[in-house]
């Protein structure tokens, strides 16, 4: 068995035990990560000790594969991070167990972040092997942030929205320029004020099989606000490739009106699978699987 695989079970098993520590907060959530590192390397030092000595036959780079087994960067420098951090991730243990049972059944893949913060290494260590895209409003917390990371791959996203435009916004979903087409593109092209412009080429190369919105800012008056980013990632999923399977897609902070109201709006009550706290997690199917599907069924 591999060593990622070893990785995701020990990051599954100290997830479980997290979950008998409810109610502590901060506190669970530093012991979580702290048990993946030392499952972690407990697993691995047990696979490499018992691991049959390679044959004499084989040459010295079919040993090196064989006998080499070095932790994935990523997953490194995150147990690091969060072995020796003070600070915690955003989510709660168990809010964040929402999305890691998705990603242990579809890791390695292509997972989008809305948001660059604390969590993001770990995001990126569950996905080992996949492809993680984080999008920040502030260009300088990148920096900041790949400079104690510089393996996280993360892209500027300017917002022409302020939370104050929400309800005029949400007034969009009966807009025809906006729902019509399973397609942001098109939406552009309608002037959907929605739509989310000057994203990176990435974002249009790949399919994407997991999205997260978690950002940007939105607990101020004059903060952009999540109402783009959640309309980006419901038609990121309804365009995706036929043939692909559905999107998963998570929207944390569902206690705000904003968050509340456009996740379940622009990504459907009926596509809605589960909520565990302040997260929302909706299965999208491509909409371009069928002609003349509704944008909510």
């Amino acid at each position: 068995m591999s060593s990622p695989m070893h990785a995701r079970k020990a990051i599954h098993l100290a997830s479980l035990r997290a979950k008998l520590m409810q109610g502590k907060g901060g506190l669970a959530l530093r012991l979580l990560l702290a048990a993946c590192l030392a499952a972690f390397l407990l697993v691995f030092a047990a696979r490499t000790l018992f691991s049959p000595s390679p044959s004499p036959s084989l040459s010295s780079r079919q040993q090196e594969t064989e006998c080499g087994g070095k932790v994935p960067a990523a997953v490194a420098e995150a147990l690091v991070h969060y072995a020796t951090s003070n600070t915690t991730p955003q989510q709660t243990a168990d809010e964040i167990g929402v999305s890691l049972r998705v990603l242990r059944r579809r890791a390695p893949c292509n997972f989008l972040v809305f948001g660059l913060g604390l969590d993001s290494p770990m995001w990126a260590a569950l996905n080992h092997g996949g492809r993680t895209v984080f999008l920040e409003e502030d260009a300088s917390w990148i920096t900041s942030v790949r400079a104690k990371h510089p393996s996280l791959e993360s892209y500027h996203v300017a917002y022409d929205t302020v939370l104050t435009d929400a309800d005029a916004l949400l007034e969009l979903r009966d807009h025809p320029g906006c729902t019509a087409q399973p397609d942001l593109a098109a939406a552009t092209e309608a002037s959907c004020r929605l739509a989310l412009k000057g994203l990176p080429p990435v974002f249009h190369e790949l399919e994407w099989d997991l999205i997260m919105v978690d950002a940007p800012t939105g607990w101020t008056p004059q903060s952009p606000g999540r109402m783009s980013a959640i309309y980006t990632a419901g038609m990121a999923a309804r365009a995706r490739r036929p043939g692909d399977g559905p999107t998963d897609v998570f929207v944390h902070d569902v206690d705000r009106p904003v968050e509340d109201a456009f996740s379940k709006s622009f990504l459907c009550e009926s596509y809605l699978a589960e909520q565990v706290g302040r997260i929302r997690h909706f299965v999208i199917p491509s909409h371009r699987e069928k002609d003349g599907m509704p944008f909510c069924p």
